[in-house]
């Protein structure tokens, strides 16, 4: 056991600080999203080269993930985490100068490698303060994420809706991203690696522990995948709503994860990750089945209102129970949000494959049958639960739990 100890009042601050870092990494992606249409034109892409070049993100973040273990353990958290936030804010930059198809695909690569380095960096963190309070606070922090996202899409759309150039908008978003991010920084825990502790591989399979908590992640990002992409195409073509109406159903699912996240760890802290994520698969299931059989928007609408609820928290609980699971968080978080990735990956492509072969009807089927996996597997996420340090809150100081 290390003697470093930690006041209560530092490991609070550090949790609002890790927070903060969530809505900035967010952020950068909600104004990502919304100047994508501005990219695709400037760079001259159809909408296949476009698809082609977004892949790379998705690519970048396999690749770079399993690093962020080995720059963790070479800085430490406070450093590293510094150092890759400022990294992936400034990426935003990059995908809005590319001129072309090759430069793009470079630009995606380079933009989902350092979003996968932060994310993998600010996860371990989130985790490690986690078992320092000894309460979930991994959904809340992943709520911050989604209102991070939800505030950078607001202001990516009124820079589309003024009309401005996506490179200006972006150049602006990012410095002021970085100092957020880089400020929020200073007040996060500096966990620096035991003397005789071996640094992690550079890259690496993902660890036994994480395959079946990232089968649990990847039912649950599938379904997210599917929804974000899709929900708007099924209500415009399958029931035949306004354009509007469809959009407003995407929004609507955005927002009910968001608020599911923020309120959700006190669920968790009442009832168990198990439990929480038995109860979100059965609501899952439901909201799959009533966007299956619905034939008004209403209904739709609902199904992926509840599809959202019920997914909203697996992931945080996953990348948690990934960080308990074995003695290096890192490199078993990274394992998680490595098969994660590949989910939000296929997921839409298979839903479009599958809708041509078949019908919309049976692609969303199949996403129903992939919820039905989260109560059928949520008892993976106990993992490590035995070894959380049990701290009362009155506490006046906290030990540092690694070994």
């Amino acid at each position: 056991m290390s003697d470093v100890v930690y006041d209560l009042g530092e490991v609070k601050r550090a949790r609002y600080a890790v927070a903060a870092v969530f809505a900035v990494h967010g952020a950068v992606t909600g104004s990502f999203a919304t100047r994508v249409p501005w990219i695709q034109d400037h760079a001259s892409l159809g909408a296949g080269q476009l698809g082609f070049a977004l892949a790379f993100t998705a690519f970048g973040a396999s690749c770079s993930m399993p690093l962020a273990g080995r720059i963790t353990h070479r800085f430490g958290s406070r450093a590293a985490l510094r150092g890759l936030i400022a990294l992936w804010t400034m990426a935003l930059i990059l995908p809005s100068l590319a001129p072309n198809l090759l430069t793009l695909c470079l630009a995606m690569f380079t933009y989902g490698a350092t979003a996968g380095m932060a994310d993998v960096a600010m996860n371990a963190l989130g985790v490690e303060v986690e078992r320092l309070l000894d309460k979930s606070i991994m959904s809340g922090l992943h709520g911050m994420w989604s209102a991070g996202a939800l505030i950078g899409s607001a202001a990516g759309t009124l820079a589309a809706h003024l009309g401005s150039d996506a490179r200006l908008h972006h150049a602006l978003a990012a410095v002021v991203l970085t100092l957020l991010g880089v400020t929020a920084c200073r007040w996060v825990l500096d966990l620096q690696p035991a003397e005789d502790e071996e640094p992690p591989p550079r890259f690496a399979l993902p660890p036994k522990s994480a395959l079946l908590i990232g089968a649990v992640g990847f039912c649950a990002v599938f379904a997210e995948g599917a929804s974000l992409d899709w929900s708007a195409v099924y209500l415009r073509d399958q029931l035949g709503t306004s354009a509007g109406l469809a959009a407003a159903s995407t929004t609507g699912f955005m927002l009910t994860m968001a608020i599911a996240r923020l309120v959700g760890d006190a669920v968790v802290n009442r009832f168990g990750a198990v439990r929480t994520v038995r109860a979100g698969g059965a609501l899952a299931v439901l909201g799959g089945l009533l966007i299956v059989v619905a034939d008004d928007a209403a209904v739709a609408m609902g199904g992926f209102a509840l599809l959202g609820l019920g997914i909203a928290v697996v992931v945080p609980l996953c990348f948690a129970a990934a960080g308990r699971s074995g003695p290096n968080p890192s490199q078993a978080i990274a394992g998680v949000a490595t098969i994660t990735y590949t989910s939000g990956l296929i997921a839409p492509s298979l839903i479009g494959t599958v809708a041509q072969a078949t019908s919309l009807v049976v692609s969303f089927g199949l996403v129903t049958v992939l919820a039905c996996g989260l109560a059928v597997l949520a008892g993976v996420l106990r993992a490590g639960d035995r070894d959380r340090p049990k701290v009362s809150p009155a506490s006046a100081a906290v030990p540092d739990p690694r070994p």
